[in-house]
Formats: structure tokens, C-alpha cells, sequence
């Protein structure tokens, strides 16, 4: 496990189960989140190891908003209220699946900003008239065979950076 990564670990061990069942198993986009915000489940919320490890799968196999709002009723019925660093973790799944339907590979949290690295093939560019109109300055823009865009963002919290993201990702939707 330690040689792919949790999420790599946790859908290859969905997907055989998939197989066995003789469920169709459609190409997932396996999305890259590099921000500087605090997502764990920290030791005083959940003391055992192996109770961890399930909400961390739980979370990691999460497709839809529905399948998220059932680990947080899951979560909180069990544990009590969740931990801001949970809370953010589950907003960074909430992040995955946004960047899955635009077309998004990989988040970067630069000096200049956040960088979104998209799927060449499913670029758009008239996304890009969509943000500069919304953004202006805020959001550069680099062509090529990996294109990508920088956002300029103004938070500084965990929370607020996660809220921008995630409403730069809804702009393109």
C-alpha cells in the first residue's frame, strides 16, 4: 500500500471488487489535490487505527454528493462532531469530484497562486472567456500540449482556500 498511495490503494481494491461482482468498471480520473491545508483525521477524534483507515477509504471511494453526505452522517453519528481537519478533507473530495467533470488532472498551491493543470483533450477554451470575464487579472492562462491556469487567490485559511477553489471549479461548470 505504501508504494501506490491510500487513494491509488483504495480504488485498485474497488475496482476488483467491482470485477468480482460483475459490475462495469468505467476509466476514473485519478486527480492530484496539492494545497496547503490541514486534511487528516487527527488522533483525538478517532483513537483506533483501524476505524481510521475505514473513514479515510470511505472518504477516498466517494463518487458523488451523496455518497460524501453519507460518510459525514456516517462520521458524526459515530464519532460526534468532525474536526476541522476531517471537515477538510471532505471538501478536498468534494474538490476531486468537481475537477473530474471539468476535465482536471492535478491542483497546485503556488506562490502565484492555484494552479489548475487540465486534460488536453477535454480542454474547452472558452473557458477561458468564461474566467477572464469573472476574474480579470486574477487567472493567467497557459496554452499548450498540458494546458493550465493560475488563479490568483486572496485567502489565507484552510477553509477560505478550499471555498475558492471550489467556486472557481463551479465557474466551469
Amino acid at each position: 500500500m505504501e508504494q501506490v498511495g491510500y487513494d491509488t490503494y483504495c480504488k485498485l481494491l474497488d475496482e476488483v471488487i467491482k470485477e468480482m461482482q460483475g459490475i462495469e468498471i468505467k476509466e476514473d480520473i485519478d486527480v492530484q489535490i496539492d494545497l496547503n491545508v490541514s486534511t487528516y483525521i487527527p488522533d483525538e477524534y478517532i483513537k483506533e487505527s483501524s476505524q481510521k483507515i475505514k473513514v479515510y477509504q470511505d472518504i477516498a471511494l466517494c463518487r458523488t454528493e451523496e455518497d460524501i453526505q453519507n460518510v459525514i452522517d456516517t462520521v458524526i453519528d459515530i464519532y460526534g462532531d468532525m474536526p476541522i481537519q476531517l471537515e477538510n478533507l471532505i471538501e478536498i473530495a468534494r474538490i476531486k469530484e468537481l475537477c473530474k467533470r471539468n476535465g482536471i488532472l492535478k491542483i497546485a498551491q503556488k506562490i502565484s497562486g492555484i494552479v489548475f493543470y487540465f486534460d488536453a483533450n477535454k480542454f474547452k477554451m472558452e473557458i477561458v472567456d468564461i474566467l477572464l470575464n469573472k476574474y480579470k487579472t486574477k487567472v493567467k492562462f497557459s496554452p499548450g500540449r498540458e494546458p493550465y491556469i493560475t488563479y490568483k487567490i486572496s485567502a489565507i485559511g484552510d477553509a477560505e482556500i478550499l471555498k475558492e477553489v471550489k467556486d472557481f471549479l463551479v465557474t466551469l461548470l
